[in-house]
């Protein structure tokens, strides 16, 4: 007998809602189902990514903000969006470059400025790896129907909605305790 069969499997490190009760709360413990929800898609895109492109997620990232600007973007506007430091872009951008993904140069009008644009090979391995993430993501909501999928969509739209208002009467709180 399979003794290694019947072994426990290890607690999952990426289900945050592990040790929550009943006794949380509603608000905190869809907090934690959508965070779960979250990194479990996280995961199987990069399981993917690293399976079929031998590539990172970050790296993905990159090409991703290139590819839906359809210009060229700064170093500063590429970490704004992708919401890191500079530093953080400046690795990946060598590698990509290294790798004719992106090409970069210094700005016309302020030489302290690099521009970063796809070349013709990093468009068409993002296309690609794009349709992949596409086909990862949609097998992971398989067991979804479109009505399903609809309204989750609707009811997370109304949640974002409703945590944008919350940090703005939040803010204006915080400055009012603050004497602001």
């Amino acid at each position: 007998m399979d003794h290694a069969a019947r072994r426990p499997a290890a607690p999952r490190t990426d289900d945050f809602e592990t040790d929550v009760s009943a006794d949380d709360g509603i608000e905190l413990r869809v907090w934690l189902r959508l965070l779960t929800c979250s990194t479990l898609i996280e995961h199987g895109v990069r399981q993917g990514l690293h399976r079929s492109f031998d590539t990172t997620l970050p790296r993905f990232d990159v090409l991703a903000q290139l590819q839906r600007a359809g210009k060229p973007l700064s170093m500063g506007d590429l970490s704004r969006r992708l919401m890191v430091t500079n530093g953080n872009i400046t690795g990946l951008v060598d590698r990509l470059t290294s790798e004719g993904l992106v090409d970069r140069r210094r700005a016309e009008d302020d030489r302290r400025v690099q521009i970063v644009s796809l070349t013709p090979a990093g468009a068409e391995l993002f296309e690609r790896m794009a349709a992949d993430n596409r086909r990862w993501v949609t097998g992971m909501m398989a067991g979804l129907s479109r009505d399903e999928k609809d309204a989750l969509f609707a009811l997370l739209g109304r949640l974002k909605s409703a945590v944008l208002d919350a940090g703005q009467t939040m803010e204006d709180t915080d400055d009012e305790d603050h004497g602001r």
